[in-house]
C-alpha cells in the first residue's frame, strides 16, 4: 500500500475490540516514532508505553471528556518533550506522533491522538494528571497520548475527490 494510500484510509478510531496488539505491530509503530524528522536531529521526545489497564483507566480521566477511548484501548504511548532541549520540542513530538498513527494504521491497529499540551484534566491540567501517575521529570512537556487497539469496525476511507483543495494556494494567498 502506497503512503497517500495509507493517509486515505487512515481514521481516528476510539472504539477496540479488547484483543492484544501484537508485540511486533508495537515495536514497529515506536520506530516508527524513532525514525521521525527532528529539528538539528535533536530528537527531544521520549515515548512511555502504558498497557497496565489501571493506568490505562487512569489516563482515561486525563482530558475533560476527550480520553476515554484509552479505556478499552490494549496499550497508549504517550509522548512527551525535553523542552529545554530545543525550542521546537512541540513540533518534533508532533511529527513523532504523526508518523507512528500512520504506522499503527498501515498495520491494522486503531489509534486515536489525544492531545495533551494546553489541556486540563478536572482540577489540573492534563500535563500534571499525567506526570503525577507517570513521574516524568519537569523540563519534560506533554505532547500528546496516542491510544491503541485492535479496532471494533473498520472506518470509511476519505475519498481524494472530497479534499478541501480551496485551501491550496500557490504563489500568494
Amino acid at each position: 500500500m502506497d503512503l497517500l494510500e495509507i493517509m486515505r484510509k487512515r481514521r481516528s478510531i476510539r472504539r477496540y475490540t479488547g484483543e492484544k496488539i501484537p508485540e511486533e505491530k508495537l515495536e514497529t509503530i515506536l520506530q516508527a516514532g524513532l525514525l521521525s524528522a527532528s529539528g538539528r536531529a535533536i530528537r527531544p521526545w521520549e515515548f512511555i508505553v502504558v498497557q497496565d489497564k489501571d493506568t490505562l483507566q487512569y489516563l482515561s480521566e486525563s482530558r475533560i471528556g476527550a480520553a476515554k477511548m484509552l479505556q478499552g484501548a490494549d496499550c497508549a504511548i504517550v509522548v512527551i518533550g525535553d523542552s529545554e532541549k530545543t525550542d521546537v520540542w512541540i513540533e518534533d513530538c508532533s511529527i513523532a506522533m504523526a508518523q507512528m498513527h500512520l504506522m499503527a494504521d498501515s498495520l491494522g491497529v486503531g489509534s486515536c491522538w489525544i492531545q495533551g499540551r494546553l489541556r486540563e484534566a478536572e482540577g489540573k491540567t492534563t500535563e500534571e494528571y499525567v506526570r503525577e501517575k507517570l513521574e516524568f521529570p519537569e523540563s519534560f512537556r506533554l505532547e500528546a497520548i496516542l491510544s491503541l487497539g485492535i479496532p471494533e469496525a473498520e472506518a470509511k476511507a476519505h475519498e481524494l475527490g472530497e479534499l478541501l483543495t480551496e485551501k491550496i494556494h500557490r504563489e500568494k494567498f
